[in-house]
């Protein structure tokens, strides 16, 4: 459903805005309206992952080489530009994503008019209620920080990095299917080189499938509360409206059935997970904590992507978590835009596979 942006900030931009440069230039150029967006409503998701074809021709036949980064998340493809993607390449592009966790695409001209025309292809996007957004364009949420700032810098100074480990905006009803973020100004280290602020993936299928059998079987059956209370703190300590009200905490499984891979993925990270239905608080926190140290400790199924000016990450938040790394506030300033399409709500089939096994029988399959 869209917003209400009648009273909201406009100008009037070229279709191939730079907003790197923007930033470069002129630092903070987000703006944060006044204004009112309706509540968001249920809808069914239909994944174009599920059109793909299986061996994803259409893509490896047209890259000139694709490689993975890691055994169990991240690969990169290169010679093909995300702005002219077909729709067979969109659809095979969701099934890559749903398989190996994050895709990225080097040297990308995807400005943010064709970031918004991309993403609408797997789902409707998502309109933030607080963060700052390009004027005019609320469906681009602007990710900007800078050595100027000392209040992000002190607030992270003393933090954990891995207290940041989330999947995008799971407190949503129907939270984020893909996310797509383009990169386009990184910090520079002494010596005029880029330094700093890589993102870390973790595949949320190995994350089940390190866990143990017993263990495995005890949090399938549970459910966890989401809540998006850290956005609103935020909001509220910068002295920012809130667009549209939170909704209110959302239950979704702790362990979820991919739609696409029917695979099974841990659902729950210390970004917006508040507690697990029917423990007690003792109980709850003590298994999140677990969980999220198994994640966090994850170095065998993780990915760490260094970023160039230009590349593009394109991750699915049903089987991933992410991190970004802020190292870089005594550097410089490092700026990129996202889209975030919203899928399905949450859930899990008992009758679904993990990744693991799913390859195994395949395997098996193909020696018959």
């Amino acid at each position: 459903m869209a917003p209400n942006i009648d009273n909201e900030e406009t100008v009037v931009v070229d279709e191939v805005l730079d907003l790197g440069k923007l930033a470069k230039e002129k630092g903070s150029y987000m703006v944060y309206p006044d204004v009112k967006y309706p509540p968001l409503q249920p809808f069914e998701h239909k994944d174009p992952g599920k059109l793909a074809d299986p061996k994803k021709a259409s893509l490896f036949d047209n890259a000139s080489k694709i490689y993975d980064l890691s055994p169990h998340v991240g690969t990169v493809i290169e010679g093909l530009q995300l702005s002219q993607l077909s729709e067979q390449q969109k659809n095979d592009l969701a099934l890559l994503a749903a398989e190996r966790g994050v895709v990225f695409f080097k040297k990308q001209d995807l400005n943010p008019y064709q970031a918004i025309e991309l993403g609408r292809h797997y789902g409707p996007l998502h309109l933030h209620n607080s963060t700052g957004h390009p004027p005019g364009l609320p469906e681009i949420i602007s990710i900007y920080h800078d050595e100027t700032n000392p209040a992000v810098r002190n607030a992270n100074a003393f933090r954990s990095a891995s207290d940041g480990i989330h999947t995008d905006i799971s407190y949503e009803h129907n939270p984020a299917a893909l996310s797509i973020l383009k990169i386009d100004l990184l910090p520079l280290g002494p010596g005029g080189n880029p330094v700093g602020g890589d993102t870390i993936w973790w595949s949320g299928y190995a994350a089940y499938d390190r866990l143990s059998a017993p263990m495995q079987k005890f949090v399938e059956g549970l459910s966890a509360v989401h809540t998006g209370e850290y956005h609103k703190l935020l909001a509220q300590k910068h002295g920012r409206p809130i667009r549209r009200e939170f909704p209110p905490d959302t239950v979704h499984p702790v362990v979820r059935t991919h739609p696409v891979t029917g695979w099974k993925a841990l659902f729950v990270q210390p970004g917006f997970t508040k507690s697990i239905v029917g423990l007690s608080k003792h109980e709850s926190d003590a298994v999140l904590k677990f969980l999220y140290n198994h994640v966090a400790g994850g170095y065998d199924f993780s990915v760490r992507f260094k970023w160039e000016e230009g590349s593009v990450g394109v991750w699915d938040n049903r089987c991933t978590f992410h991190c970004a790394i802020f190292d870089y506030f005594d550097t410089g300033r490092r700026h990129g835009f996202r889209v975030t399409p919203q899928g399905e709500k949450p859930f899990y089939d008992p009758n679904s596979k993990s990744k693991k096994q799913a390859e195994e029988e395949a395997r098996n399959a193909n020696k018959q």
